[in-house]
């Protein structure tokens, strides 16, 4: 069904609890992830038949799974708790897929473990949906983050505020690794821990670097690299991850954990979804900073593997992060110029940037929709008046940029179709907006219907691709439709 093989089992076992899943009453298949599991090089048609269903539910441990817990620590909305670890979830074990890639295969919803704290160790169908969703259509945008290879209900209930349909949900990812993860032993003097944890994940997600002769500071290098480029991507397509913490940084640079996350649908960089965020710590254009600070609190944690000698510890996890924020504005014009159209570099470009998105800001412009539109005014002028329509207290507002944006091109030279064409490859057409997301749950989990889930899935699936059967799905919410708060789920 899966051919396992677990390096992370053979770590000391300090690093996990050792626990089975939870057995459940009915578990069912309510959708794989086809292509993802031939890539794993998965049995496809067993893992949708009812035996997949009892291994995707957790009543069944699959040949070669070695089931465990990991423990990690990590800061929640800046305070640190030293115990977290996996409280409703359990790593089946690592697959090594046809792309040559290993990867976790992890069930969520599974039961309780030693981790869980006084929770239940379930989830409800709602996350397990969003996760899916908002997760593969992630995937599909070209953002890096952890996939969804199935969901599955379990025919049983989970109580939050109320009764709810229980789901599993099975994850697949890089790894499971977070700054968390390094510091939960750091918390306890364990450095030993540390060194092994820092030399097993550089061979992991960054082999190219192994034999700098520093492990844990080439393993620094590259999760700042990797989380300033995945931040960048995350505000290119109007993401707000919601819940920051130091136990939802990945070490691989992917997105992990889909809780109270949301998409932007007016621009607005003050704008949080999280019905917990109320200080705004984890709003749209904060995320830059808050990751800077998961990764100092990364780099606090490798200190005692890095040296031991004078401050060289110190000095050397400084310069790494002091790097950080040019190799994210980088990053991040390298992806706006992309979206406006650029491929050359021009020291004007921040300004013009900047220039925009203060417009989309105070006409609070579907984000979405307006770089959609700008393709096609980037192959015909004459649709500029598609653009000034988003402006209605103001159709004159976006006039002289536009100006400045048409003198930019000109530099370019590339012929307006094709300057178009490459803009379509940078500005979806379809994400995955937040009332829509409402509706496919709500239709799921109250009236049993997982079709607009279904239909959802299936059109994010190609998120760059015009689709007029299913253009409503691209359309902004009514002002009286608007999400303005998510929800964790646990």
């Amino acid at each position: 069904m899966l051919h396992f093989d677990n390096t992370y089992a053979r770590l000391p076992e300090r690093f996990y609890a050792r626990v089975g899943a939870t057995p459940v009453d009915a578990p069912r298949v309510v959708r794989l992830n086809r292509p993802l599991a031939e890539l794993l090089g998965a049995d496809v048609e067993r893992l949708a038949s009812p035996a997949g269903a009892d291994v995707l539910g957790g009543n069944a441990v699959p040949e070669g799974a070695e089931p465990m817990a990991l423990a990690y620590a990590g800061h929640q909305f800046g305070h640190f708790v030293p115990q977290l670890g996996d409280g409703r979830a359990i790593l089946l074990g690592e697959v090594v897929g046809r792309d040559g890639r290993r990867r976790d295969v992890q069930l969520k919803g599974a039961g309780r473990t030693p981790f869980s704290r006084g929770g239940d160790g379930r989830a409800a169908l709602g996350p397990v949906l969003r996760e899916y969703v908002v997760g593969e259509a992630m995937a599909a945008l070209g953002v890096p983050t952890t996939r969804v290879l199935a969901a599955v209900t379990t025919g049983e209930r989970v109580f939050r505020d109320e009764p709810l349909p229980g789901a599993v949900l099975t994850r697949v990812a890089a790894s499971h690794l977070r700054v968390g993860t390094f510091q939960f032993f750091a918390a306890r003097g364990d450095t030993e821990a540390v060194r092994i944890l820092a030399t097993y994940a550089l061979a992991r997600h960054y082999p190219d670097s192994v034999g700098s002769g520093n492990d844990a500071l080439a393993l620094l290098e590259r999760v700042i690299g990797a989380q300033a480029d995945l931040v960048a991507r995350w505000l290119g397509v109007g993401f707000v991850h919601g819940v920051m913490n130091t136990d939802n940084t990945a070490i691989s640079g992917e997105t992990i954990d889909y809780g109270p996350c949301a998409f932007l649908d007016e621009y607005d960089p003050a704008k949080t979804f999280s019905s917990i965020d109320h200080g705004g710590r984890y709003a749209f254009s904060n995320q830059p900073r808050i990751a800077l600070w998961n990764l100092s609190r990364l780099a606090e944690a490798l200190l005692p593997v890095i040296s031991t000698v004078g401050d060289e510890a110190v000095r050397g996890a400084t310069g790494r992060l002091g790097r950080f924020q040019a190799r994210f504005e980088e990053a991040y014009l390298r992806v706006m110029r992309a979206k406006l159209g650029l491929a050359q570099e021009q020291p004007d470009d921040p300004a013009l940037v900047e220039g925009l998105l203060a417009r989309l800001a105070a006409h609070e412009v579907d984000y979405t929709l307006f770089f959609r539109r700008l393709c096609a005014a980037a192959a015909d002028p004459s649709l500029d008046a598609g653009l000034a329509a988003l402006f209605p207290r103001e159709p004159e507002a976006l006039r002289s940029w536009i100006e400045a944006w048409r003198r930019r091109l000109d530099f370019e030279g590339d012929p307006p179709e094709a300057r178009a064409a490459a803009m379509r490859r940078a500005n979806p057409a379809f994400i995955p907006r937040n009332h829509r997301i409402e509706e496919a749950i709500e239709a799921a989990v109250r009236r049993g219907d997982f079709q607009p889930f279904e239909t959802l899935v299936e059109v994010l699936e190609r998120p760059y691709v015009d689709q007029p059967d299913r253009a409503y799905l691209a359309e902004p919410p009514a002002p009286e439709r608007r999400v303005y708060q998510t929800f964790c789920g646990t």
